[in-house]
């Protein structure tokens, strides 16, 4: 059974407005979490600050793990890093004492 194109309209605009709800309360979100981050306080450039933004997508995109959070805001991917940074900075500066 075809539905007649007045319904198939009436479904798209309540779709578009479910949409935009959705997006207004993503946007609330990441806001937050911005001015959390202490955004509001910094003068930037737009530009700069979508470029960024952007950046930041493209790290929790390349690892969707990351999305998942942690409570105490630490990643254990993160924190080897550091640690083998850490290693490989005692391990330099015993090589030039030597």
């Amino acid at each position: 059974m075809k539905k007649p194109s007045s319904k198939i309209k009436e479904e798209i605009a309540r779709l578009q407005d479910q949409l935009r709800r959705a997006e207004t309360r993503e946007a609330e979100r990441i806001g937050r979490v911005a001015l959390k981050a202490g955004f509001g306080e910094i003068e930037v450039d737009e530009a700069a600050l979508q470029a960024a933004f952007e950046e930041i997508a493209g790290r929790f995109r390349k690892r969707p793990d990351a999305a998942l959070g942690r409570q105490n805001g630490t990643d254990s991917k993160v924190a080897s890093d550091k640690v083998s940074t850490i290693s490989t900075g005692q391990a330099a500066g015993e090589a030039g004492e030597a």
